[in-house]
């Protein structure tokens, strides 16, 4: 493709003179296109938003790696306790990339019990080295327990709307422990909303010495030891890493029982099953709006071909090739598909922008786990979808272009 084919290609398509069938045509062509590209940007702003923040609820309620107590497989019974031992932290700093934290958490059901109602739930505590930014994320009121306060809890606005509490308000913890109801009085210190309602109806959480005073455990036996700051993509190889070394110091004698251990996509599998079905929506979402553009590329073409009929038997009849007039109406097109780009781009970034800084597109929580719509658009992938559109539309219009430089000179006498 040469100056003077890209020239050409410039000169008609400034003409004054084109008809109106033409200039629709232009329309048709630079709207599909400008709707297919802001379509497949916002799918996939969608798409990603809504996997981001499911995905950091799950892994802010369920910890990256988990090991459980004790498990015996010949009894199928598990200890109550597990002990974060030198031993067993020397294995998991093994075993674990760097930048990854192993916490001791406590975990006690109990019934939360106000003088009007009841709720089941599951108290958490976490240890030394807790990175405590995503519940400080859905606080709404108050703050999160302190150990130095063993009577403090912070409950879900779901619990405290179902039960008529309020930040401050004194209630009590029924725990079933050795056998024995426990009773403790506490007060509500704050209340949080995640709008994930598996968890918001059941997850409490409250300071360690009141779990571990529970349970009668000391300040080195916890229900779990929850390994955070794992990479996604290394989770499960290093929650099977772990598991193995764990079961080869057991056979050498360095612990007195082997350890279970479980990781977030296996506690969350349902939800990231459910995401996961997010991605064949915008793979037909993609074909869809790529149908749309192909179509009125085409369709466009045609019609610019038509009106120009008179020009290719003249271009023809002055020695140009059919490569070369092909190519001419190949550039006319891709004009309008560079102008679509244009607007769709500018259209999906703002519809973005927009959502981002007010919130406007709304959700119903009880649904989606979310208040509104989350957009999630990097730059690498605006670049992506507007090459693969680019590509696309290069391709799609070599074979009616060609079809146009086919046309005979002689037979263009009759559009005269």
């Amino acid at each position: 493709m040469n100056n003077t084919t890209a020239w050409l290609a410039r000169r008609l398509a400034r003409l004054k003179h084109t008809s109106s069938s033409s200039s629709t045509g232009a329309v048709i062509a630079v709207s599909g296109v400008a709707l297919a590209v802001m379509v497949m940007l916002l799918s996939m702003a969608v798409s990603s938003g809504f996997k981001h923040e499911i995905e950091r609820k799950i892994m802010g309620f369920d910890s990256d790696i988990c090991i459980k107590p004790a498990y015996d497989y010949y009894t199928g019974t598990s200890a109550k306790n597990i002990e974060f031992s030198d031993t067993l932290g020397r294995i998991i700093s093994e075993s674990m990339p760097s930048g990854a934290v192993a916490v001791p958490m406590s975990r006690e059901h109990a019934i939360l019990k106000s003088d009007s109602n009841f709720m089941a739930v599951e108290c958490r505590a976490y240890g030394v080295g807790h990175d405590n930014s995503f519940e400080r994320s859905m606080i709404t009121a108050g703050s999160l327990p302190s150990d130095t306060c063993s009577d403090s809890i912070v409950i879900s606005e779901v619990m405290a709307s179902k039960l008529g509490l309020a930040k401050d308000s004194k209630t009590y913890l029924y725990f079933f422990a050795d056998n024995m109801p426990k009773a403790r009085r506490v007060y509500v210190g704050g209340t949080y909303l995640s709008n994930f309602g598996e968890y918001d109806d059941a997850v409490v959480y409250a300071p360690m010495p009141l779990l571990q005073g529970i349970s009668g455990s000391d300040s080195t036996a916890y229900t779990s030891i929850q390994i955070e700051g794992v990479p996604k993509q290394l989770i499960q190889p290093a929650s099977e890493q772990l598991q193995n070394n764990l079961l080869q110091a057991y056979s050498h004698g360095q612990l007195g029982a082997t350890y279970p251990v479980d990781n977030v996509f296996n506690s969350g599998a349902i939800f990231f099953n459910w995401l996961d079905l997010l991605d064949t929506n915008v793979v037909v979402i993609f074909v869809l709006m790529a149908c749309v553009a192909a179509f009125t590329l085409i369709s466009s073409l045609f019609i610019i071909i038509l009106d120009r009929v008179p020009t290719i038997g003249l271009l023809r009849s002055l020695g140009a090739s059919r490569r070369a007039v092909a190519n001419v109406f190949v550039l006319i097109a891709m004009r309008l598909v560079g102008l679509g780009l244009i607007i769709g781009n500018a259209l999906a970034l703002g519809i973005i922008l927009l959502q981002h800084y007010t919130h406007w597109l709304k959700l119903d929580p009880q649904m989606y786990y979310l208040a509104y719509v989350p957009f999630e658009l990097s730059w690498t992938t605006v670049a992506a979808v507007n090459a693969g559109v680019i590509v696309g539309a290069w391709l799609i219009l070599i074979l009616p272009a060609r079809l146009a430089a086919a046309i005979d000179p002689a037979s263009t006498m009759r559009f005269e």
